[in-house]
């Protein structure tokens, strides 16, 4: 007979999951592991849990561990070895950006990739990464990351990583490591890398330019420019979004390498496939144009800041007569890193980004991360749904 010793102030939790999850002809582990999961949830901020879909990283990650960074704790996992071998979930809520169909995707990206990282030697550093968005995340409920070990091998090792919620797939990536090669100046490889465009350069370290609406987030973005936005010459495939960034705070030592690609991964997913949405100047927030000069101050200037980054204008008048943005939702989502050790995530990086394609209502965009010295840490690649409202007032569309 199994026993589990629950804390007397844990008690009236327990009793409302088995009002509400009768555990009937359900395995001992599989039942234990279910109420300490709820536990947890339930213990970690029962507000935080509540919260609408505006909650904030910083809400999304309270209580966290205070010697680590924000980011760090946002990305924290935990092991569930009742539930099985190689089986993870996420330790604090996760974030639902307002307006969003479901959870940030950056994060169910840089979890399976923190999860797969803890069953892989330290020789071992991921190379690349190809995930899929299947369904819409939900921040109500816990993710259970399975780590499947497809491939042992000399050189490289492969992980696939479901993530599920409430029994089904909502993400699923396969990952790819490779032994860390020891140093040999004699031997012959071949070798190149794209450079640093020219003309750019990082922002100060002390830099606290960030609008008051983004200081809660885990990591700070310095947008630089929509290259050729306003020029009615260029093709929307001649335009680049650039921008620095970097984590919010300093990566603890503990986290290891494994943190700063966790970190990055995380990053890469910030407004990527909203690349097709800026070199094509959409109208893509929840109301028109009109609507905007009824909106409260703090708002107002938040959208004319990004429209004016955007090429979009600062007035009513030149938003008007805009396609408005119907539909904008990941498919899938690729990283190739190239310089592992070289990732310092809490150190300004570049990232550049462009769209080769957009038709049949997808877009494929493409993005380039360097480090602030230069060095070519990343190429990542992602395709979307990408549908503007039509006339007709027709029901909004579905996947």
């Amino acid at each position: 007979m199994a026993v589990l010793v629950i804390p007397h102030g844990m008690i009236a939790h327990v009793r409302e999951f088995l009002a509400k999850h009768p555990l009937d002809h359900v395995p001992m582990n599989i039942a234990i592991a279910a109420i300490i999961i709820y536990i947890d949830l339930q213990a970690e901020d029962g507000l935080n849990r509540r919260l609408p879909c505006t909650e904030t990283h910083a809400a999304s990650a309270a209580g966290g561990d205070s010697s680590k960074s924000l980011i760090e704790n946002v990305l924290d996992v935990t092991e569930l070895k009742v539930l099985g071998q190689d089986v993870f979930t996420n330790t604090r809520p996760q974030w639902h950006p307002p307006g969003a169909r479901g959870i940030y995707g950056g994060a169910v990206i840089a979890q399976c990739l923190a999860a797969a990282q803890k069953t892989v030697p330290e020789t071992f550093l991921v190379h690349s990464c190809h995930c899929y968005f299947l369904l819409a995340g939900s921040s109500e409920t816990p993710i259970l990351y399975h780590v499947e070990h497809v491939r042992d091998g000399r050189s490289y090792a492969t992980r696939t990583v479901q993530a599920r919620q409430k029994g089904a797939c909502i993400f699923t990536t396969t990952i790819s490591f490779v032994r860390e090669a020891t140093p040999d100046k004699k031997r012959r490889e071949v070798r190149h890398a794209a450079s640093l465009p020219e003309g750019v350069s990082a922002p100060p370290d002390d830099w606290d330019g960030e609008p008051e609406w983004a200081r809660t987030g885990p990591f700070q973005s310095h947008r630089i420019e929509v290259l050729r936005a306003g020029d009615p010459k260029a093709e929307p495939q001649d335009r680049k979004c650039r921008q620095w960034m970097r984590s919010r705070q300093k990566i603890s030592p503990s986290g290891g390498h494994q943190a700063h690609l966790n970190a990055l991964a995380y990053m890469s997913d910030s407004y990527f496939i909203g690349t097709v949405s800026r070199i094509h100047g959409l109208w893509r927030f929840p109301f028109s144009p009109d609507e905007v000069p009824s909106l409260d101050e703090a708002t107002q200037e938040q959208v004319r800041s990004l429209c004016e980054f955007e090429g979009m204008g600062s007035s009513v008048e030149e938003w008007r007569g805009r396609p408005h943005l119907g539909m904008l939702v990941s498919l899938d989502h690729s990283i190739y890193f190239h310089e592992p050790r070289a990732v310092k995530a809490d150190e300004w990086m570049f990232t550049e980004m462009e769209s080769p394609w957009a038709g049949d209502g997808r877009g494929v965009v493409a993005q380039r991360i360097f480090s602030k010295d230069g060095e070519l840490l990343a190429t990542c690649y992602q395709e979307g749904v990408v549908r503007l409202k039509q006339d007709g007032g027709e029901k909004s569309a579905k996947l």
